[in-house]
């Protein structure tokens, strides 16, 4: 069995190594920052979402249509459940969040790329780390090796999982969509996914505020286009958090989409108002305000307040029914200021990258060069936010990295 070059220590490139290693052939794997596992590491915040639970077609109903074609064959030959053994038979303990994320119990991102790393020593991976590629070797139309590090590494079965153009500081600046348009692959238009928002005018008080379980919706052309409940964080540019990320992706597809907030998603508008106009008769002489408070962080109270048009000091005695319905109105439909930028370089993953009709699907292999396969962020998907993307990248990683070994 020939040597396998695998260049790219993120994910799929780890996975890639692993599992051609596995079948007896000779790795090596070119990282061009000093560690493997960057953007794991920063991953769920630190604390690094492994997969999502759940069934496989439930994990795939989560991606675009095409995407989850593209990577059905590769999500069933390395399921969420191996995912997380390759973790728990080393020790780590994982634990089911409600929302199906599944992450460490105990440990962190960095326990997570610890058991990769040790992976790697004992199945005798040849890791080269500040060794950055520069290109592709193909002689007629076969891979022939790779140019690292100053010199030429030689091979006929080359897994290239360098990711894609988010979060630059990881290493991840988009050197592979350069290389594999040179030989001939169809770059998709790259954009922003899984990304914070830049507002205009964000007022800098705000920064570091949470909003906890609620629901954030975008509207662009008069119909709803995406919405996502979970946490949204203001930053001292805009928001971010789950929610945000979990609908920046159609945010950054639809300029001049507006956003606003359900901030009581369970609870419907004849609900609320029915609350303002009980409490009201009970507390007469307490400020709405109070009330408000007492629902919503301290800091947002006067927002909410302020956009209903409601005096900061109104009591329930003075407070009438049209401000009553206008402050329902506003609490299940907060308007944001105007987006003004979907950070892609600040993005836990891009959308766009390798068309998925140049790639294999059951073997990874370019359909373009012999001996070249491709894996992860580098090819054109990406997932919701909630570990889907990590499982992704391992599947498809896996998956190349059987091939090339074959």
């Amino acid at each position: 069995m020939g040597e396998v070059i695998v260049v790219g220590a993120g994910a799929a490139g780890i996975l890639a190594a692993l599992r051609a290693a596995e079948l007896g052939a000779s790795v090596t794997l070119l990282e061009k920052t000093n560690r493997i596992g960057t953007k794991i590491l920063i991953s769920g915040g630190g604390k690094c979402n492994i997969c999502h639970d759940g069934t496989m077609e439930d994990v795939l109903r989560a991606f675009r249509p095409n995407e989850a074609r593209f990577i059905r064959a590769a999500c069933y030959r390395f399921p969420n459940r191996e995912i997380v053994r390759l973790f728990t038979d080393r020790g780590l303990e994982v634990y089911t969040r409600p929302n199906g994320r599944i992450f460490p119990a105990h440990g962190t991102a960095k326990d997570v790329v610890g058991i990769l790393r040790e992976r790697l020593d004992q199945a005798k991976v040849n890791l080269r780390l500040d060794t950055p590629a520069e290109r592709i070797l193909v002689e007629d139309g076969h891979v022939v090796g790779v140019r690292a590090g100053g010199r030429e590494w030689p091979s006929r079965h080359v897994v290239v999982s360098v990711g894609g153009s988010s979060y630059p500081t990881t290493g991840t600046t988009g050197d592979g969509f350069r290389w594999l348009r040179e030989l001939g692959h169809t770059i998709v238009s790259v954009r922003a996914a899984l990304a914070p928002i830049y507002l205009e005018g964000t007022d800098p008080e705000l920064s570091g505020l949470a909003l906890r379980d609620i629901m954030l919706k975008a509207r662009a052309g008069g119909r709803e286009i995406a919405r996502w409940r979970d946490d949204l964080l203001y930053t001292h540019r805009g928001i971010s958090g789950p929610t945000v990320l979990g609908i920046s992706r159609e945010v950054g597809e639809h300029p001049g989409a507006t956003l606003e907030i359900d901030l009581f998603p369970d609870l419907s508008f004849e609900s609320l108002r029915d609350h303002w106009v009980a409490w009201a008769r009970e507390h007469p002489r307490q400020m709405v305000l109070t009330e408000l408070e007492r629902r919503l962080p301290d800091r947002f109270a006067p927002l909410a307040l302020a956009a209903a048009e409601v005096p900061a000091t109104t009591v329930a005695a003075q407070f009438t029914q049209k401000q009553r319905n206008r402050l329902v109105e506003v609490l299940k439909a907060f308007p944001l200021p105007p987006v003004r930028l979907v950070v892609l370089e600040k993005g836990e993953v891009v959308a766009g990258g390798v068309s998925l009709d140049e790639v294999d699907p059951q073997t990874m292999r370019s359909k373009l060069v012999s001996g070249l396969y491709l894996c992860g962020e580098v090819l054109d998907i990406a997932g919701p936010v909630g570990g889907y993307n990590l499982q992704a990248a391992f599947a498809t990683g896996y998956v190349a990295g059987e091939s090339a070994a074959g």
